[in-house]
């Protein structure tokens, strides 16, 4: 990356220190009413970037783009560029500005990497790494249409690789060792992805953090960012000020979906006594903030014993030791809840890392082919054999969270 600062117009990566050029540009932008639709080859130095197919759209207006990357040898990859759909918030754009600036502090394995902030066609782009593998939506969505959950070896290694990418972010400092107090704020399965070929876990979409970074633009009290579904009763509720412990509250809720084939609400049956108030989700969630709500005001430990009374005791504990309504209760850190989890791991019969990850995602995603039409997938595109051509047009309506893997870049 580099350190000069470029011109509000220039195709140069924008560096973590000066985003300023950026702002006053698209401020004139949103003024100007400009809106784009799919964006012609960008170039970045000497390399340049041809967008293939969209990968993920949301309801915010975020489209997540696969690329190839060329350089004047040939092809050279793939990577994924976000940008945002519309002229029609200034806030978003600079919270995207400001997950370039979180994202770069936050290099780990487990955390999928950002590169570049580019203004393209005078619109923002992000190019990150591309994680060539469905998301944890996908894996629940063809787990439950073959009629059997994941392992729970997969769960408790998916979870663990979770755990410790939030815990690097957790303890993430600045330049001059200060805390950045990061809270992801979203950790659920649509921003989990796992890579087909290698089993690696990749955390993704620091967009909705909350951190004490420099200038951070603050997000409206009355504004819920992230799926609801997968919220902490303090962040549902807007109770107390958020730590990291409310991350570990959606980790379990996500847990608990894996190693049960089912969300830990009976959502379809929920309902509300009261009213919802002021608070709104900033993006179309998977179910009305009213109904999570509904859930939460009555939640407690016989919640979490219903859903896993199917699982051996120790499973059991931790996950009522996760899903604590008081974040006092929980796990201290996400580092605490990492080495329960691969103690855990590592209590199962045969051992299990990323190539039985691999072999195991792999075995889902062909039994699943089969049965496609009896399950609505987040990524159409991972069965080639019954690609729906509607699928690929970047201008029709999607689903939140729809998203299309291109098949021919499989390896």
């Amino acid at each position: 990356m580099t350190k000069d600062t470029p011109t509000p117009s220039s195709n140069t990566p924008t560096p973590v220190a000066d985003t300023s050029p950026l702002r006053s540009e698209w401020s004139s932008l949103e003024r100007a009413g400009v809106t784009l639709r799919k964006p012609s080859p960008l170039s970045v130095d000497a390399t340049t970037y041809t967008f293939i197919k969209p990968l993920e759209r949301r309801s915010i207006g975020e489209v997540m783009w696969l690329a190839q990357r060329s350089t004047r040898d040939g092809p050279c990859g793939l990577v994924a560029v976000k940008r945002l759909l519309g002229p029609a918030s200034s806030p978003r754009r600079h919270r995207l500005i400001e997950e370039v600036e979180l994202a770069f502090r936050l290099r780990h394995p487990a955390i999928a990497q950002v590169h570049h902030m580019v203004l393209h066609e005078r619109m923002p782009h992000i190019l990150m790494e591309y994680v060539d593998g469905p998301s944890l939506d996908t894996v629940v969505s063809a787990a439950a249409a073959r009629g059997r959950p994941v392992s729970t070896s997969f769960a408790l290694y998916v979870a663990g690789e979770l755990a410790e990418a939030l815990h690097h972010a957790h303890t993430a400092k600045d330049e001059e060792g200060r805390p950045l107090g990061v809270v992801h704020r979203d950790v659920s399965p649509r921003n989990v992805r796992v890579e087909g070929s290698t089993g690696a876990v990749k955390l993704t979409h620091f967009g909705a953090a909350y951190s004490l970074l420099a200038n951070r633009e603050e997000s409206p009290k009355t504004l819920l960012k992230g799926d609801v579904a997968y919220a902490s009763p303090e962040y549902l509720f807007q109770q107390r000020p958020l730590d990291a412990r409310s991350d570990l509250f959606s980790l379990g809720l996500t847990l608990a979906e894996l190693l049960t084939g089912a969300h830990l609400f009976d959502l379809e049956d929920a309902t509300r006594t009261g009213p919802v108030g002021s608070l709104r989700p900033e993006e179309r969630p998977s179910l009305p903030l009213e109904h999570m709500q509904g859930c939460m005001e009555r939640f407690g430990p016989e919640d979490v014993q219903r859903a896993a009374a199917c699982l051996p005791e120790p499973l059991q504990a931790l996950l009522h030791k996760a899903l604590k309504r008081e974040p006092a209760e929980r796990y201290a850190t996400a580092g605490a809840m990492r080495d329960a989890l691969r103690a855990a791991l590592a209590g199962q019969p045969q051992p299990y890392g990323r190539k039985e990850a691999a072999e195991e995602l792999g075995q889902l995603l062909s039994e699943a082919t089969v049965i496609r039409g009896r399950a609505e997938f987040a990524e159409a595109g991972l069965f080639p054999d019954m690609q729906d051509a509607h699928e690929l047009e970047p201008d029709e309506p999607a689903s939140p969270g729809a998203g299309i893997r291109d098949p021919a870049t499989a390896e």
